[in-house]
């Protein structure tokens, strides 16, 4: 019977560490996926604030002229 409890301990231990390492895999896939999606909602507000700039600066030549 010790060897059957054995192999049943080993299985069990490694079916565990599978689960885990799914578990890290997936937090980090999605850690990833979350600061990619910040990085572009930051580049699209930089956009967006050079834009405005931009456009401030056109106008305010205008109203120089």
């Amino acid at each position: 019977m010790g060897f059957l409890d054995d192999a049943k301990q080993t299985a069990e231990a490694v079916g565990e560490k599978i689960q885990d390492t799914w578990e890290d895999t997936t937090d980090r896939i999605g850690d990833k996926a979350d600061e990619k999606k910040a990085d572009a909602e930051v580049k699209k507000a930089e956009a967006e604030r050079d834009s405005v700039r931009t456009r401030n600066s056109i106008k305010e030549e205008l109203r120089d002229s």
